[in-house]
């Protein structure tokens, strides 16, 4: 059960961003329905960084949800993203995965396969997959 790779039940669609793209595009991803918090930023087909809803949320105070307010067009991702994002292999179990999410440092985990992004996994697919496995 647990020693199957993440690869299993990790999202593969991942939804990523440029440094170079305004905080804007941020906005109108987070604003999708049922998205994950975090958004991997990727440049050159490599993870450079990654964006947390809190990060996003602690940069636009105050800006409201009005798309022509300035911080959405001045600010640029690499601006507010985390640089050198913890990552994991995509040949990691399900079980590792969970033993570092469980720790609560981290709340999403960019999965790599040999230096690409690939995919992307939370501590609420986590707990999907546990609670599908003890049905």
């Amino acid at each position: 059960m647990t020693t199957k790779p993440i690869t299993e039940i990790m999202t593969k669609d991942v939804v990523t961003v440029t440094p170079d793209q305004f905080i804007l595009d941020v906005k109108h991803i987070y604003e999708k329905k049922n998205f994950h918090y975090h958004i991997p930023v990727v440049e050159n087909n490599l993870l450079v960084g990654m964006i947390s809803l809190v990060d996003f949320m602690y940069h636009i105070a105050g800006a409201g949800m009005n798309d022509n307010n300035p911080v959405y067009k001045e600010l640029k991702v690499k601006d507010i993203m985390t640089q050198k994002p913890f990552n994991m292999p995509a040949s990691t179990t399900i079980k590792e995965v969970a033993k570092v999410l469980s720790l609560g440092k981290y709340h999403a985990i960019p999965i790599l396969d040999n230096s690409k992004l690939v995919g992307i996994v939370s501590t609420a697919d986590i707990i999907k997959f546990f609670i599908k496995e003890t049905k």
